[in-house]
């Protein structure tokens, strides 16, 4: 039977290996215990708030959450709240509407299907109301420590720009940092590029004199600002 050989990236267009292990040893030494910025509990708390952080700050999310999470935590009690009784507690997130309707049939459907228990597998969180690949990569990631790579608007940029793993899409961008990322570093290489995306290599004015793997990137137009 004839090998199936993974398909490689460009090679003018990404890091070796050597810088990618550079690049994430230094994350590491930087911040060796990332964590979300989103505020939970226990897994369903985060299943929720990661729901909820859809085109959402995450300071936002936690405002709401804050209080949300003191009078219902579980499937129970968010099924009992009911979308009427959920949207208060939400209503200063946008698509709080929509939101508030996935929220209350994920509580319903983990007490049919799960016994009101957060899966640990793809396929069973992402059949769940609201939940999408990259919900479901961070709950498997985070809550789980699965070896995950959930790609956002902040990883997607700092994965092309600086060469790291570039992409088309989110999901081709998932692939090759999966690929490219050793698996010693896996585990919070997510935390990493998110983080360093939203403070330092930000959409707009990125912050590449205060960057610590600026000499590994690729990109052209880098910035004094620190």
């Amino acid at each position: 039977m004839a090998t199936v050989k993974k398909k490689r990236l460009p090679r003018a267009s990404r890091w070796t290996k050597i810088k990618v292990i550079e690049a994430f040893t230094r994350f590491r030494d930087f911040n060796p215990n990332p964590q979300t910025e989103l505020e939970y509990s226990n897994p369903y708390e985060l299943l929720v708030a990661v729901t909820l952080s859809a085109q959402a700050t995450d300071v936002g999310v936690n405002k709401a959450t804050r209080k949300l999470f003191k009078v219902a935590n579980t499937p129970e009690q968010i099924a009992a709240l009911g979308v009427e009784g959920l949207i208060p507690y939400i209503s200063t997130i946008g698509l709080f509407n929509n939101k508030a309707k996935n929220v209350v049939a994920m509580a319903e459907q983990l007490l049919e299907k799960h016994n009101g228990e957060v899966p640990n597998d793809r396929a069973s969180l992402e059949a769940l109301p609201g939940v999408g690949r990259k919900t479901a990569n961070v709950v498997m990631n985070t809550a789980f420590g699965e070896l995950t790579m959930a790609v956002d608007t902040h990883i997607f940029r700092v994965s092309n720009r600086t060469g790291l793993a570039p992409g088309k899409n989110v999901v081709e961008v998932e692939r090759n940092l999966l690929r490219t990322i050793p698996d010693e570093f896996l585990k919070d290489a997510h935390h990493w590029l998110i983080l360093h995306g939203r403070y330092t290599c930000r959409a707009i004015n990125p912050k590449c004199a205060n960057c610590i793997i600026s000499d590994l990137c690729l990109y052209k137009q880098k910035t004094d600002t620190f």
